[in-house]
């Protein structure tokens, strides 16, 4: 029979791939039509009636771009929709979502250390907070408030900052930053489907009507893209963090959060102002560079897990108690334990490797899966098998595995 770890592992890798690939869709395609916009020349009186154009260069061919501020007399019949690249990175990342967080929530969602609470109840309120995130930032776009894209900005940072503290405050570090990043982008793929996309199905609908298409909708379109393109690169940073403990399992981790979504005003201010040809704006580097020093000093700060609970629960109690925990369990702490500790004991290790810590039975426990595929089924580790883990051990961890796994 088939591995079902094995199985769930390439899984995950694919939906990773086609999440990764779908997202350099929507990212390029959005860098690229902010920066084409702003750098439209404005001043040019266009026979067609256009707003502003540009001519580029690429792959050895000439690019002659115009834009229409509204939209052009007669539609066209072969007019291109950019939708998809949103749609699918956010079905590929909530599918990630539930195959990592979700069915795994007991080892990767729920931090006892955090919040006593099960892993039903920690799927649930990620479920709502994902669906709160929208509805709140759209009620205020909406509302009077709204009418000020700076204060409208700045709330929606408030925001951001208030959901970095809830969310480090009710799951794993990890889980938290990953969190942060989803609502990010539920946000950001919502402004797509449920406002960007259906204003411009309308202004097609009154030129195919032969109405003159109110130009509010356009406003608000471009106020909807503008917000996507700030909030771009915080989460891009939200999803790699899982990856780096030095990012979200600091005790500061909310705070680390919180400034990188000002890194990302800093950024896309720069190329902004110098698409629009307003400037050369330099010292937003020196902002993101100081800003990005004060995360490295916060990332500093005692680890997070520092007083993990001993005792296993929920699904890791099946593996301690498993036939050959115990073996296992020797094998972990001569093989792998002497970097994964709260105080690595091979030269050079200041931390942990991606923040997993062997030492205790709990967290072998709960790395259970982990150790299975990483140490038992593949080779990956002990790295180029520094420790010199011989092959019996580990067909001992995978007989361990299968034994409570079946």
């Amino acid at each position: 029979m088939y591995d079902f770890a094995a199985m769930g592992a390439w899984l995950e890798f694919a939906v990773r791939w086609v999440h990764v690939i779908t997202a350099i869709a929507w990212i390029g395609s959005s860098f690229y039509f902010i920066a084409l916009d702003l750098g439209l020349h404005r001043d040019r009186n266009l026979a067609s009636g256009a707003d502003g154009e540009e001519w580029q260069v690429h792959g050895g061919g000439f690019y002659h771009i115009q834009k229409y501020l509204v939209a052009p007399e007669r539609m066209p019949d072969d007019l291109v929709w950019f939708k998809w690249e949103s749609y699918a990175t956010w079905l590929s990342g909530f599918a990630l979502l539930c195959l990592v967080y979700y069915l795994g929530a007991e080892f990767y969602l729920v931090d006892p250390a955090v919040a006593d609470i099960s892993g039903p109840v920690a799927v649930l309120i990620s479920l709502a907070s994902l669906a709160f995130g929208w509805v709140v930032y759209d009620f205020l776009c909406k509302s009077r408030f709204g009418g000020d894209n700076t204060r409208l900005m700045l709330a929606l940072y408030v925001i951001l900052v208030g959901m970095a503290y809830f969310y480090t405050h009710v799951f794993s570090g990890r889980a938290a930053l990953l969190h942060l990043g989803a609502f990010t982008a539920t946000v950001m793929s919502a402004n797509v489907f449920l406002i960007i996309m259906p204003n411009q199905r309308i202004v097609v609908a009154d030129l195919v009507a032969g109405r003159v298409p109110d130009a509010k909708y356009g406003k608000i379109a471009k106020q909807r893209s503008t917000h996507n393109n700030y909030l771009t690169l915080p989460v891009i940073f939200m999803m790699l963090s899982n990856h780096y403990p030095l990012a979200f399992a600091s005790e500061y981790n909310w705070i680390i959060a919180s400034l990188v979504f000002l890194m990302g005003v800093t950024i896309r201010h720069y190329f902004n102002t110098i698409h629009a040809r307003k400037g050369n704006p330099t010292w937003t580097w020196l902002a993101t560079a100081l800003l990005f020093i004060l995360v490295m000093w916060l990332s500093t700060a005692p680890m997070f897990r520092a007083d993990e609970p001993e005792e296993a629960s929920g699904a890791a109690l099946r593996f301690a108690q498993a036939e050959g925990f115990d073996r296992v369990h020797d094998i972990v702490l001569g093989r792998c334990s002497m970097c994964h500790a709260a105080e690595p004991a091979w030269e050079g290790l200041h931390w942990p490797p991606k923040g997993v810590r062997l030492e205790t039975e709990s967290q072998i426990a709960r790395q259970a899966r982990a150790i299975y595929l990483q140490a038992g089924l593949g080779h990956a580790m002990p790295p180029a098998n520094l420790s010199f883990i011989e092959p019996a051990e580990r067909d001992a961890i995978i007989a361990w595995y299968e034994t409570a796994t079946r």
